[in-house]
């Protein structure tokens, strides 16, 4: 597993680097849960995101946000994390120049900066937002939402209560030009324990295959 470290806004941001052959090939990153909870990139979801977008042939960067790990910095209410975000996605860029897609998946608190994220990157071709804590966050920014994506959450989640997610997702729905897809895994809680892992990366990779035959935005 390639570890790397990249420069971030408030010095060195660690991360776990997977490259594929194509040099053209699609790039991923994925962003973890709240770091004042134990989040990391090596949580569960996180790590199964990240492996999971790797076989479907993308080049795949996760990281830790500022203060975690070996990242420099100190937690920042989202805003630093949010800078850190984007640094990870110039550093993704940089070295694939010629990656013809580009997504971004977070989890939990990840899902929320990554929700972010896309309204700031045009370039960002799809999403994947993992039992987003609408609860907890303002979600309001996504007006318009800027592209199509898949919300996934869990039907027992007492983080980030199911009604929640509802209501962001049928916000989103009134919107134009864009498709947002929403699943439930039934009986799953927040961190999708087990036997729940599986099935939900199972429909983030069935959407996003689908999504790349498709070529739209």
């Amino acid at each position: 597993m390639p570890e790397v470290i990249f420069p971030g806004p408030e010095g060195r941001l660690e991360g776990r680097y997977h490259a594929q052959k194509k040099h053209d090939a699609p790039i991923a990153i994925v962003l973890h849960p709240h770091p004042q909870f134990g989040g990391t990139m090596n949580n569960r979801v996180v790590y199964n995101l990240h492996y999971a977008f790797h076989e479907m042939g993308f080049t795949v960067l996760r990281f830790n946000f500022r203060g975690v790990g070996r990242s420099q910095g100190e937690y920042d209410q989202g805003i630093g994390e949010l800078s850190d975000a984007a640094s990870a996605l110039d550093y993704l860029q940089a070295l694939n120049p010629n990656a013809k897609h580009c997504w971004v998946a977070g989890f939990s608190f990840g899902a929320w900066i990554g929700m972010q994220l896309l309204m700031r990157r045009p370039e960002v071709t799809g999403f994947i937002s993992v039992s987003p804590p609408a609860n907890m966050y303002d979600f309001s920014f996504l007006a318009p939402c800027p592209s199509s994506g898949l919300i996934i959450n869990g039907s027992a989640d007492r983080v980030a209560p199911p009604k929640d997610t509802q209501a962001l997702v049928a916000k989103l729905h009134e919107q134009k030009g864009i498709t947002i897809t929403h699943q439930e895994v039934e009986g799953s809680g927040h961190f999708f324990e087990d036997p729940h892992m599986e099935p939900m990366i199972g429909s983030v990779q069935d959407y996003v295959r689908r999504r790349l035959t498709e070529n739209t935005r």
